[in-house]
């Protein structure tokens, strides 16, 4: 009786290590790096297929279906889209101080053109609080929420291309925030879904992120009133 007992218990254990196993395995994102446990296999992984499932395309450009607790991530493997600052936060000159200059970013994964990476890219210098929600059918997640500092981007959401027609809608609200004496703009609140319409246009080259990519514009240009004109349009 008590070895069957221990048998139970050890079952369990082993049940609760397999499913802690796969819940770490689910924290793999689009772009990771990673290696077959079982198979002499390596690849990044390019399509998020359900809770358990993804898909990683190896070396000959092949996609291949794996359970998620079947594969490792490959430690010591910097992420080439996870872009870092090396600018030093040094206070800003009033002279020089940027209000403009914020965007979204949409580059293709260096390894796989098949998955797309969005940026927030900041060339002002405010710093940002920032919100990323995606939503389909009425449901919502949050994929992103921190500080973007001034002259500085960040990869907040990645995405397979080839879904793009059914891609969810995208929502980015952002504070202006700075130590500077500037009054801090008026927060801003961007929503919107993105079609292979709006990519089908040539791609630009994108000087943060050292790589060609399609810029979504987050802010309208500001409207500049001609005085002059202003006035002689009221006596004609």
């Amino acid at each position: 009786m008590a070895h069957l007992k221990q048998q139970i218990y050890s079952n369990m254990q082993e049940g609760n290590r397999k499913l802690l196993k796969t819940n770490q395995k689910m924290d793999l994102k689009l772009g990771d790096f990673v290696r077959f446990v079982d198979e002499n296999i390596e690849g990044y992984i390019t399509r998020i297929i359900d809770k358990t499932t993804i898909g990683v395309t190896d070396s000959n450009d092949f996609e291949i279906p794996v359970l998620a607790s079947k594969v490792t991530l490959v430690h010591g493997d910097i992420p080439d889209n996870d872009i870092v600052s090396n600018r030093t936060n040094t206070p800003i000159a009033e002279a020089v101080f940027i209000t403009e200059g914020v965007y979204l970013a949409l580059v293709a994964d260096q390894h796989s053109n098949s998955v797309v990476h969005f940026h927030l890219v900041n060339e002002s210098s405010f710093q940002l609080l920032s919100s990323f929600t995606t939503e389909k059918n009425g449901t919502f997640k949050g994929d992103f929420a921190g500080v973007i500092s001034a002259n500085s981007n960040k990869k907040i959401y990645s995405a397979q291309l080839g879904d793009i027609q059914i891609w969810p809608k995208f929502r980015l609200e952002i504070l202006f925030n700075t130590p500077a004496n500037f009054e801090p703009k008026a927060p801003l609140i961007f929503q919107t879904y993105i079609k292979g319409k709006d990519l089908s246009v040539a791609k630009e080259e994108i000087a943060p992120l050292k790589q060609k990519g399609w810029i979504i514009k987050l802010e309208e240009p500001e409207t500049i009133v001609d005085a002059e004109k202003l006035k002689a349009s009221f006596f004609k």
